[in-house]
C-alpha cells in the first residue's frame, strides 16, 4: 500500500492513490495508518482522485479517527500539489475537484510550493450548519460547557465550524475546552472549533481543535470559517492573514462570502505501507 505524504503549515496527510491499487479504505485501516506511534502518523488521510462528474478529480477525506470529513482546505491544497506532481495537473491552470463539502476550484503555482483554493461560500445559518435549538444566524449565542458559560459563533464551509473570539488565545484552552466543544450535543455533526484573537483589521491568530484529529497546527477551513466571522462581526476587514501555530494563511471574503485561501504546501516522502501494519491490534 502506498503512500505520498505532504504537509501544510505542519497540518500533516498521506494522499493514497486508487491508481497505486487502493480503491477503497476502511475505518479501521484509517486508524492505523494514521496513529503517530503505530502507524505512518498523519492528521488525515486524502484518497485520490476518484472518479466523479461533478468536477475535475473526486476526493475522499478521512480522518485519523475513522471518521470522514467533508472539506479540508489544508487537504484540498496538499490534494492539488499532489495532482500537479503526478502530472495530472498543469502549474497555473484551474481545475475542481469534488468534495463532499462540495466543489472547489484550484491552481497551484509554478514552483508548486503555494496553491490557491476557492472554498465556496461561509454560511451562518443554524440550520445549514447545523445547530441544534436555534434559529437564523449563529452569532453570539451562548453555551454551556463543563461549568464554563462560552459565546460561541458558528459557520460552515461546507464543514461545521465554532469559533470563540477571546483577547488572547492558547494552544492549552484549545486542548482543555476543544473537546467539550467539539462533541457538545448542540452540534449534531460535531464541529471544528477555533480559538480566535483579533490582531488588526488583516490580521488574527487562531488556536485549532480539528474535529476527529485533535489539536492541530494548522486548518484551511478553520482559518476560512475564522476570518468569516471576524468580518461578520465587523473586527475585521475582507483580507486576512490568519496566523497560526505552524504558519499563515491568507484570506480573501467577498461581498457573499465566499473565500478564497492561499498558503504554502510541502512534500514530505512517499513509500510502502507493510501489511503487518493491519495485523496488529491498537
Amino acid at each position: 500500500m502506498r503512500f505520498h505524504k505532504y504537509h501544510a503549515l505542519g497540518n500533516d496527510y498521506l494522499v493514497m492513490d486508487p491508481a497505486d491499487g487502493i480503491e477503497r479504505l476502511e475505518p479501521t485501516a484509517v486508524r492505523k495508518i494514521c496513529h503517530r506511534n503505530y502507524g505512518v502518523g498523519s492528521d488525515g488521510i486524502l484518497h485520490g482522485p476518484l472518479a466523479t462528474n461533478k468536477g475535475d478529480f473526486g476526493l475522499r477525506i478521512w480522518n485519523p479517527d475513522g471518521s470522514e470529513a467533508e472539506k479540508s482546505g489544508n487537504g484540498l491544497r496538499i490534494f492539488s500539489r499532489f495532482l500537479l506532481d503526478s502530472g495530472r495537473v498543469q502549474p497555473g491552470r484551474p481545475f475542481t475537484v469534488d468534495t463532499p463539502g462540495g466543489r472547489v476550484r484550484c491552481e497551484v503555482n509554478a514552483g508548486g510550493a503555494r496553491v490557491t483554493v476557492e472554498m465556496g461560500r461561509v454560511s451562518f445559518d443554524a440550520a445549514q450548519i447545523p445547530v441544534s435549538g436555534v434559529a437564523g444566524e449563529v452569532l453570539g449565542q451562548q453555551l454551556t460547557a463543563g461549568e464554563m458559560i462560552v459565546t460561541y459563533n458558528a459557520a460552515t464551509i461546507g464543514n461545521p465550524h465554532c469559533v470563540v473570539v477571546r483577547d488572547e488565545v492558547s494552544a492549552e484552552e484549545a486542548r482543555a475546552l476543544g473537546p467539550q466543544l467539539e462533541n457538545h450535543p448542540i452540534f449534531p455533526n460535531r464541529t471544528n472549533v477555533q480559538f480566535l484573537q483579533v490582531l488588526d483589521r488583516n490580521n488574527i491568530r487562531i488556536e485549532i481543535w480539528e474535529r476527529g484529529a485533535g489539536y492541530t497546527l494548522a486548518s484551511g477551513s478553520s482559518s476560512s470559517a475564522a476570518a468569516a466571522v471576524a468580518h461578520r462581526l465587523g473586527l475585521c476587514d475582507r483580507d486576512i492573514t490568519v496566523h497560526m501555530p505552524g504558519g499563515n494563511l491568507r484570506i480573501q471574503i467577498a461581498e457573499d462570502y465566499a473565500i478564497t485561501m492561499t498558503g504554502p504546501v510541502t512534500r514530505v516522502a512517499a513509500g510502502e505501507i507493510d501489511d503487518e501494519l493491519f495485523t496488529v491490534e491498537i
